[in-house]
């Protein structure tokens, strides 16, 4: 459940901020899955790490041709600031791993994945979310490539997670968009506990991992996370609603 917001937070204070400062851009073109890979390249490679640098300046990997990729853009400066995506079901192997599953699959509850029970059509997986480090300015946002800070501030100072926060709840539009019932991710502790206090209620099914620092495993339960959505939330989560709907319904003629 939301935690008590300040008295400077209005109901509705989270879909209007997000629409003064930033929109979120389905990556359904091939153009704009280039900026999502630049943008994974610039914080996992080039600032963390974690993976290559590669000349091209693109990160890639085998999951983004069976993924769902998304992008927020910032509005003043009209430049794309943030990305994640969605790795489905291999179509042509559902049984494959998601990554998930490869780096941690020695430590979750096999049952939460049991083929009897699961269909793996209607799983995805949350993954390569980054945001980038001008956009992630306070020193304790420096540590992971993407922050969810549900630290509110107080009175005339109020902060609200605008971005990190709008592109969790894209990935919860695309999953039913795409008729996913589970959501699968590598959350470290703190960006977990933080996502639960904003109201995403976020299910621990295995042992912690290391992967770039610890990793917990949790799960979404789509439907059942948008029918018990806090009403504080709820505007914030219809606004990126609404705005993905018009992009893909406006791709779709």
């Amino acid at each position: 459940m939301l935690a008590s917001l300040p008295a400077g937070i209005k109901i509705a204070s989270f879909a209007e901020g997000y629409r003064r400062y930033f929109e979120i851009v389905p990556a359904i073109t091939e153009a704009f899955k280039w900026h999502n890979y630049r943008i994974r390249h610039e914080v996992y490679c080039r600032e963390f790490g974690l993976q290559p640098i590669r000349a091209d300046e693109i990160e890639t990997d085998e999951y983004d041709a069976h993924s769902i990729h998304c992008l927020v853009r910032a509005l003043a400066s009209q430049e794309f600031v943030g990305c994640s995506r969605i790795v489905l079901a291999n179509p042509a192997d559902p049984a494959a791993p998601l990554p998930f599953e490869k780096l941690a699959g020695h430590l979750i509850d096999r049952n939460v994945l049991d083929p009897s029970r699961m269909d793996r059509t209607r799983i995805g997986e949350i993954s390569r979310m980054a945001v980038i480090s001008q956009y992630r300015r306070r020193k304790e946002e420096q540590r992971w490539p993407f922050s969810i800070d549900d630290n509110f501030g107080e009175n005339d100072r109020i902060r609200l997670p605008y971005m990190t926060f709008g592109l969790l709840l894209a990935m919860i539009v695309l999953a039913r968009w795409k008729n996913i019932e589970t959501l699968f991710m590598l959350a470290e502790p703190t960006q977990a506990a933080s996502i639960a206090r904003l109201g995403i209620e976020l299910h621990m099914f295995g042992c912690a991992v290391e992967h770039g620092g610890i990793r917990v495993p949790m799960a979404l339960f789509v439907e059942e996370l948008v029918a018990d959505m806090d009403s504080r939330i709820r505007p914030f989560f219809d606004a990126v609603n609404e705005e993905i709907r018009r992009t893909l319904e406006a791709a779709s003629h």
